[in-house]
């Protein structure tokens, strides 16, 4: 059934390969000292990349473990660490492309997408892991898939994860009709009836089981644990001169994971994130539960090479290989490099003493 495959994969060689595929997240921008302004590219008249006076900019989007950044900023932890942080908020994919223009010093990425960004010529090192999905990735479906259309965004990591549902029923990608839809798209592609099923992440696949009737999540990323690790991933150049400075952002998320994760101040953390996003704290609340927040004792497990999901680096190895299976770019890339434990050594071995 699936004969559309091939097309699709040359054009999401050429579409991934110059970050153009919409993989919808909001459009705006936020410094580190207020409220995100309504715009789409990183603020005009910053200091220069490479100015070590300068602010760090950091590119983030709307994903939980991403938008816990804002607890920080809110607290004034980086602040209180002796590190000036500015935060520049995007669409997903438009926040990678700034990265990869030099726009900006990080960006928050999966462990996927690191991959492909540095596979086209923008090399990262991922610092500190924020999260891994534990649910909010969803396939939502009406009964039956087989022998009927599923909708995803070709080439990224819930194809991944669509790959990974079929193998669980026993089935393969031959035994639906996979049709190239934008992450966004996806809510509407269900509901309108033009697929059975979609592959999609929060706050999307929320949106496809409210609109979508009698659909259901038969498949989440709850059933595969540490397959989609998202990360804050650095300019090796600003990690090898501003190393202390991004040692103090590890420090902070540190920081914000153990707000997040005390039950007396997870009300306050929905609400900060919710602010951000335009959603109710109640809302908000649920895709928290479908984010695994990681902590300085889960990052140094995790970052630990050793096969398997457990690890951001076995978890990756299988994404590379999906990546080239899929024709996402042609060739094996060397995953360690990608990585980066001892910022995170580092800071926990000096809160042991």
């Amino acid at each position: 059934m699936n004969n559309k495959m091939p097309e699709l994969a040359r054009v999401v060689v050429a579409a991934v390969l110059v970050l153009g595929l919409g993989a919808c997240r909001k459009a705006s921008v936020t410094a580190s000292a207020g409220g995100p302004p309504e715009a789409g590219s990183p603020p005009a008249g910053s200091a220069a990349p490479g100015d070590d006076r300068a602010a760090l900019r950091i590119a983030y989007s709307d994903w939980p473990g991403w938008v816990a950044w804002d607890i920080a900023v809110r607290k004034n932890y980086f602040k209180e660490e002796g590190v000036d942080v500015s935060f520049v908020w995007l669409e997903y994919v438009p926040s990678m492309e700034a990265f990869s223009d030099g726009k900006v010093d990080a960006v928050c990425m999966t462990n996927g997408d690191a991959l492909v960004v540095g596979s086209s010529g923008a090399p990262s090192v991922g610092i500190v892991m924020n999260d891994y999905s534990n649910g909010n990735d969803m396939i939502v479906a009406r009964p039956g898939v087989r022998g009927k259309k599923s909708g995803v965004e070709v080439g990224f990591v819930d194809h991944l994860l669509l790959m990974r549902a079929l193998q669980a029923a026993k089935m393969t990608e031959n035994d639906v009709d996979i049709v190239n839809t934008k992450t966004h798209e996806t809510p509407e592609a269900l509901k309108s009836g033009r697929v059975s099923a979609i592959a999609a992440w929060q706050p999307n696949s929320g949106y496809a089981l409210e609109q979508g009737p009698g659909s259901k999540p038969i498949f989440t990323s709850s059933n595969v644990p540490g397959l989609i690790y998202d990360l804050l991933f650095v300019n090796r150049s600003s990690l090898e001169r501003r190393r202390a400075d991004w040692k103090k952002v590890v420090k902070v998320w540190f920081r914000v994971a153990a707000f997040v994760a005390d039950p007396s101040h997870r009300r306050e953390a929905a609400e900060i994130m919710g602010a951000t996003t335009k959603m109710v704290a109640d809302k908000y609340e649920k895709l928290m539960d479908g984010t695994r927040f990681l902590d300085g004792a889960e990052n140094k497990r995790r970052l630990s090479p050793t096969p398997g999901l457990d690890s951001v680096q076995g978890s990756s190895r299988i994404v590379d290989q999906f990546n080239v299976a899929n024709h996402v770019y042609k060739e094996p890339v060397p995953v360690d490099p990608f990585f980066d434990p001892t910022l995170v050594d580092e800071v926990l071995a000096e809160k042991a003493r």
